[in-house]
């Protein structure tokens, strides 16, 4: 019995998502592409870097293959509004900072008292809008829950038009197939009874039999039944494992190759410029059914 039907990944995908902290606007942004393994790596601004295991966590739970780059940084916006021109220092903390200033220079004549814009930028002087790191820890996890969210939803979605793809490519091979079957018992007699005119007229002393069994032997040789049994069982699975889904991308690449491998057999095998044909468009279609499953997971 199969398993249930799983959504089909494509190796490529993107999401970016952004919120407004206040003094901060976070952005996060995930992007892939096609890899053998599972390749993550990271672009977080500095007071990100925290970040980067759990997020690899989060990551490595929700995807198995692709090269995946993860961007995030802080973009400082300056505070809006009638409050922000009207914010007023701390009167205390300004007292405080005063006297200290005053003992300092008492014992250290030649220090250089506090200017303005050392005493704005104390912590506290102003209201503190700056974030702690368990804010933008919880900020990043729910935002690049949504984000992780969104970016695998875009692989399936791109995963699903590829298994489209495939399923049309199977359909025209398996068409393809259907034409080739009928024609190999006619193809094949047709060579037989050339092979049988060659050899009497070249051999016009030898006895029937024995032309009779070269033929059949050689017949034997480029009967390409089995081919022709083997290519119907491959697309059998191909389309088993598009119905199947999940993790695909390897088995298909294996199926991709049997496919070439039979079809090649098929085409050398040939006697009949009809086969011929058919097998190099199978070639063709494989080789365009390849392209697609070197995108997915």
């Amino acid at each position: 019995m199969e398993t249930p039907h799983t959504m089909i990944h494509s190796m490529t995908g993107y999401a970016a998502a952004s919120r407004d902290l206040g003094s901060a606007v976070m952005n996060l942004e995930i992007k892939s592409v096609n890899s053998r393994y599972l390749d993550i790596s990271f672009r977080l601004s500095e007071d990100l870097r925290f970040l980067e295991m759990p997020l690899r966590e989060k990551i490595t739970g929700r995807v198995g293959r692709g090269k995946i780059e993860c961007r995030g940084y802080l973009q400082a916006q300056p505070a809006q509004g009638t409050a922000a021109r009207q914010r007023i220092p701390d009167p205390a903390l300004l007292a405080e900072l005063g006297k200290l200033d005053a003992a300092v220079r008492s014992s250290l004549p030649q220090a250089a008292p506090l200017s303005v814009a050392e005493v704005l930028r104390w912590p506290g002087v102003l209201s503190d809008d700056s974030l702690t790191a368990e804010q933008l820890q919880t900020a990043a996890q729910e935002l690049f829950a949504t984000l992780l969210d969104e970016f695998v939803a875009s692989r399936a979605r791109e995963g699903a038009k590829l298994a489209d793809v495939l399923k049309d490519r199977a359909a025209r091979m398996r068409e393809q197939v259907g034409i080739a079957e009928p024609l190999l018992p006619a193809a094949l007699a047709a060579y037989r009874e050339r092979l049988s005119t060659k050899l009497r007229e070249a051999v016009a002393n030898l006895d029937e039999e024995r032309i009779r069994q070269e033929v059949g032997v050689f017949a034997a040789k480029i009967d390409v039944a089995e081919e022709i049994a083997r290519l119907i069982t491959h697309m059998d699975e191909l389309e088993r494992v598009l119905r199947k889904g999940g993790a695909v991308g390897k088995r298909l690449d294996f199926l991709m190759q049997e496919l070439n491998r039979e079809a090649n057999t098929l085409s050398s095998k040939s006697v009949s410029g009809q086969v011929t044909a058919i097998a190099l468009e199978l070639k063709l279609l494989i080789e365009q059914a390849r392209e697609q499953v070197q995108n997915l997971e």
